[in-house]
């Protein structure tokens, strides 16, 4: 599998990328244990996804101390991976039991206090990529900026970007880092085009940075689109036999800004055939074709 470096100043990450906000989901606790976990992350870096996403929010702020958990069990493996993580939700839970309504915060303190409980749930020393999670709008650009420099100074994030921004948030924030962002990740699938049309992507190119997709299979709905059923199933022998799923990541990849997938799947054999769709090279017809059946009409 191909790795990229997400910026010109930024790490160097796998075209694909093991997401982790469901991995405390699986009904079979055993597929959750510690040791379960790490199994399954060494599997993805035996096929080439080197990258772990998670966020502060994850399964109401425990997956990151899950992570923490399968890691303990093998210290040299931390060396092997890149951890992407993201601070900013905060959400009334039995972890915070004293808030009392969801709220976004950004503040620098906030995110130099989420950051260090993020290294100290997981057991690192470093993050390899800090995403503000989602804007917040009663803070400032200079202050989120605070936080994020003072953690890049101190050592404890290698690199800052953004999550579910838009292209003047983007724009602002940046215009205060002492080190440029170096992506910003959103929703993007075939059911979720927004990217393409908003000016995000295109934004990612001018600046040449490589964005992040979430949700690349629509939360499973892009599944049961009957359009896109159809159209795979013409597409699927031309591409060695893909499913929808691999058809799907294919797509997302071949845009121009080179976009990076996250996969959610809790599942191994899921993983390993998402992990094909980065060997399929869609044909310009069929890209198209792809979104006019996810559309259900012609392109303008």
């Amino acid at each position: 599998m191909t790795r990229h470096r997400i910026s010109p100043t930024g790490p160097e990450f796998s075209r694909l990328i093991y997401g982790t906000w469901r991995i405390l989901d699986d009904e079979d606790a055993t597929n959750k244990t510690p040791q379960a976990l790490l199994n399954r992350f060494k599997a993805c870096v035996n096929m080439g996804i080197t990258t772990l996403d998670t966020a502060e929010i994850h399964g109401l702020y425990l997956v990151e101390e899950a992570i923490g958990g399968a890691l303990k069990l093998d210290k040299g493996f931390r060396d092997q991976i890149e951890i992407v993580t993201k601070c900013g939700i905060y959400v009334p839970c039995s972890f915070h039991p004293e808030r009392k309504t969801a709220h976004y915060n950004l503040t620098a303190a906030r995110i130099v206090k989420s950051a260090e409980k993020s290294l100290r749930l997981m057991g690192i020393d470093h993050i390899d990529l800090l995403l503000v999670h989602r804007p917040d709008w009663l803070t400032s650009a200079d202050e989120t900026a605070e936080g994020l420099n003072k953690l890049l100074k101190d050592g404890k994030i290698r690199s800052a970007g953004t999550s579910n921004y838009n292209v003047h948030q983007f724009e602002l924030l940046n215009s205060r880092m002492d080190q440029p962002l170096v992506t910003n990740q959103v929703e993007f699938s075939l059911m979720h085009m927004d990217p393409i049309y908003d000016g995000v992507f295109d934004q990612c190119q001018r600046q040449h940075i490589l964005p992040m997709a979430w949700s690349p299979l629509a939360k499973g709905d892009l599944m049961k689109h009957e359009g896109l059923i159809a159209k795979a199933a013409e597409l699927s022998t031309k591409y060695g036999n893909a499913t929808l799923d691999q058809l799907a990541y294919a797509w997302i990849m071949a845009h121009p800004s080179c976009p990076l997938p996250i996969i959610g799947t809790n599942k191994l054999e899921r993983i390993q055939a998402c992990a094909k769709a980065a060997d399929i090279q869609l044909e310009r017809e069929d890209w198209y074709a792809l979104w006019v059946a996810a559309k259900g009409h012609g392109v303008p």
